[in-house]
């Protein structure tokens, strides 16, 4: 197969979008006159790949998928990326995993689902009963249902009673909830992509939004494009795809942006851009871990965030820091800010997520068409699964968390376990569970749905962890070898997608039904009957009585009611009829609710409330202003690691590439990760596009070849995460967010010599 360059595969990936959405691909035109003819069907699903939530419906003959097509009813109007329009291709990969496997002799080798379960169970039993219920814990994902991921996270928490419980959205999303919750008392975003369309400036700032969430950047670039003088702010260190259409480009060194974002806020109140009628109703400041401080506190703090010192340590233009404030604080213009991983995945992920609320907050500019402050979302079913689910350590389902008294004590009678059931302490977080993989402590490990063997920060230390003799690892995957099911004890094979049935959440709130469409293939089996078989084996069937998906759905909607996550109204039938439902949704003839906090849209604002917003996720029913300073990563280049490395991203790919690289225009198109090195970086090293250098950083070392590109920062390498042979996560830091727990994989040091 031909290599496609980066820009014809831009232009085919956007012509296959549109193409899709009107029915013009010959492939899919063709399955349209089949289907009207009854030789096919069309089955209702969602895109199995990032957090924008696409909706599409899967066309199915002779019990096999055969083509996706774009749901023109959703939020995405009938447009996919190229990535989901070859789905197909996923479910007959050369590399499904068909059969459980068990290691015998150092070897995998194929079992039967009684001797694999069997094994498993006998396992975790006798870890249970020898070194307490906390020596086994659950490792899920963004990508599971939601069904899946609340069974595993009552069998571990109110059976097994482990709060060992965590996912993958711990790597990707924990800073974006903590900023939300620490901001506004409760997580997900307050308004919806709907936002986009009345935005007049648009604030990207740690996100290519371009690559990473393709659907999302056209709907950008569609505002654009028909909307009168709007303005796209992009800040980050590398001039990204989304750079392009950028008015204004905020380049600076990794990890320095608090700088920025504190001197926006300082030039809002020095040119009297702020609402301060707003700013007296609904915030409060803070610091630390108080909200303790004033209007005139936080005044006096930015004092020291002058664009000029700001620029200073953050490497950038001090007018371009003016430009950006006074573009989002122009008063009658709606401002939206999107942002991801690139603020995320930090040290200081927390606070840098608060100081873009900041900026909503000061100006008053959220609540209202066009004005949101919008955290995008890496996976599928972050948000619905393991956020709204409370499927992480601390937290349990819908807001409720594992240290508070009142919350434990009415999941219990919600659970039906006795009381005392649920333990008081919160249990590992990501970093800390393959650290506790490591010293022994925990002795079983149940993992679905994610690839940590690849996707963890510092990945051979926890790689070795995994492969320790007296830790038994059992990996629920599709997929066979990938990074970390190379490294099990037991394989169980998992249905995939279009094989079975259940609820993801986007990341405007959008729940919506996937409608199972062939059986699973082989002897693969959904997460959700491995689980309820696993929990009957271990005594706990009472816990997980269900037959079918949608009886844990229906037990969900009794659990979210009355909080205010409530979708309770949110049936299975009404699922299956919408295109996607906004939550709150508290009765089943609610309309769902596009901005949340607002007066006449939120069901939980009162009707008679005298203001337009109420925060009510906070007991002052105010959202936070806090003061957040800069602080530099946790690590910076220095003599003898002299680079920044950063990672990310790209357009063609996805995460570990376990489902992208099973796609033949995918599979050689840019899957090998690439040193990108500024121009005169490569001169300064003496080494030329094409050629190997060695990557070293404290903690390891791998060799990469070299693409020099002026879109790169000098002094920053980047290196994309998909390439399961040239993981760059052998390099990335383990250091995370004290807050959040999230690693900063964003920033490093490294050396880089010939190789």
């Amino acid at each position: 197969m031909t290599t496609l360059s980066r820009r014809s595969f831009l232009e085919a990936s956007a012509a296959a979008s549109a193409l899709a959405a009107l029915g013009g691909v010959h492939g899919v035109k063709q399955a349209m006159a089949a289907t009207a003819a009854g030789g096919e069907s069309w089955v209702k699903s969602v895109c199995r790949y990032c957090g924008t939530g696409c909706g599409l419906f899967i066309g199915v003959k002779d019990g096999k998928v055969f083509a996706v097509k774009g749901d023109k009813d959703n939020h995405n109007a009938g447009f996919l990326c190229l990535k989901g329009f070859l789905l197909p291709q996923i479910l007959t990969a050369p590399d499904r995993c068909l059969h459980p496997l068990v290691r015998k002799e150092g070897k995998l080798v194929r079992a039967s689902w009684e001797e694999a379960m069997s094994l498993v169970a006998s396992k975790f039993k006798e870890s249970i009963e020898k070194y307490g219920p906390d020596s086994v814990a659950f490792y899920g994902s963004g990508q599971g249902l939601t069904e899946e991921t609340y069974c595993a996270n009552k069998l571990f928490k109110a059976g097994i009673r482990t709060n060992n419980v965590e996912g993958n959205p711990r790597l990707c999303m924990a800073s974006a909830v903590a900023g939300y919750v620490t901001t506004y008392g409760k997580d997900e975003p307050m308004g919806l992509y709907e936002d986009i369309d009345h935005a007049d400036v648009i604030l990207l700032v740690g996100s290519n939004t371009a690559e990473a969430h393709p659907i999302i950047f056209q709907r950008v670039v569609r505002r654009k494009e028909t909307g009168r003088g709007v303005k796209v702010i992009v800040m980050d260190p590398r001039f990204t795809p989304t750079s392009r259409i950028a008015d204004l480009h905020i380049s600076f060194t990794p990890g320095n942006d608090l700088a920025i974002l504190n001197a926006m806020a300082h030039v809002l109140v020095k040119e009297g851009m702020v609402d301060e009628g707003f700013i007296a109703k609904h915030v409060a400041f803070g610091e630390g871990t108080e909200v303790n401080k004033s209007f005139d506190d936080y005044k006096a703090f930015l004092a020291e965030y002058t664009p000029e010192k700001a620029a200073a340590i953050a490497g950038c233009r001090p007018e371009d820091i003016v430009t950006a404030a006074r573009w989002f604080g122009e008063r009658g213009k709606a401002a939206t800010s999107m942002w991801t991983m690139g603020l995320n995945q930090r040290t200081k992920g927390v606070w840098a997520n608060n100081l873009v609320h900041n900026l909503h907050l000061l100006t008053g500019k959220i609540g209202t068409p066009g004005n949101t402050p919008f955290s995008l979302t890496g996976q599928p079913n972050a948000c619905g699964g393991v956020r709204d689910g409370g499927a992480l350590s601390h937290l349990l389902p819908y807001g409720r968390l594992v240290a508070n008294d009142a919350h434990r004590a009415e999941m219990e009678k919600l659970w039906g376990v006795p009381e005392g059931t649920l333990k008081p302490k919160p249990g590992l977080s990501t970093v800390d569970m393959f650290r506790a993989l490591e010293a022994g402590e925990i002795k079983c490990l149940y993992i679905m749905c994610t690839n940590p063997g690849q996707s963890l920060p510092n990945v051979n230390r926890y790689r070795k962890a995994m492969e320790r003799a007296d830790a038994f690892v059992v990996v629920a995957e599709a997929f066979h070898p990938t990074r970390t099911s190379e490294l099990a004890d037991v394989v169980l094979p998992a249905a995939l997608w279009a094989e079975k049935e259940g609820v993801y959440g986007c990341a405007e709130r959008r729940y919506q039904l996937l409608e199972q469409a062939i059986p699973p293939a082989g002897e693969a089996r959904p997460d959700f009957a491995i689980l309820c078989d696993l929990a009957a084996r271990l005594g706990h069937g009472k816990l997980l009585p269900f037959k079918t998906p949608a009886d844990v759905w229906a037990e969900i909607l009794t659990i979210c009611k009355g909080t205010v996550y409530d979708f309770s109204g949110m049936t299975r039938e009404r699922l299956k009829q919408a295109h996607g439902l906004l939550w709150p949704l508290p009765t089943p003839g609610h309309p769902g609710t596009k901005r949340r906090y607002v007066k006449g849209d939120d069901p939980l604002v009162p009707a008679d409330h005298p203001e337009r917003i109420l925060f009510y996720g906070r007991p002052d029913k105010k959202a936070v202003v806090w003061l957040r300073p800069q602080r530099p990563p946790e690590e910076v280049p220095d003599a003898e690691f002299p680079f920044f490395l950063t990672t990310g991203r790209e357009i063609e790919h996805w995460h570990t590439a376990t489902m992208t690289r099973n796609c033949k225009e995918l599979a050689n198109t840019n899957l090998e990760s690439m040193a990108q090195l500024h121009p005169n970086d490569a001169r300064k090293l003496g080494v030329r596009a094409g050629q190997s250098v060695r990557l070293t950083s404290r903690r390891g070392s791998q060799v990469f070849r070299v693409k020099v590109t002026d879109n790169a920062k000098e002094g920053v390498i980047f290196i994309h995460m998909h390439d399961p042979d040239r993981m760059c996560n052998v390099l990335t830091i383990d250091a995370v967010d004290p807050v959040s727990r999230q690693p900063e994989f964003k920033v490093c040091g490294v050396r880089v010599e010939k190789a």
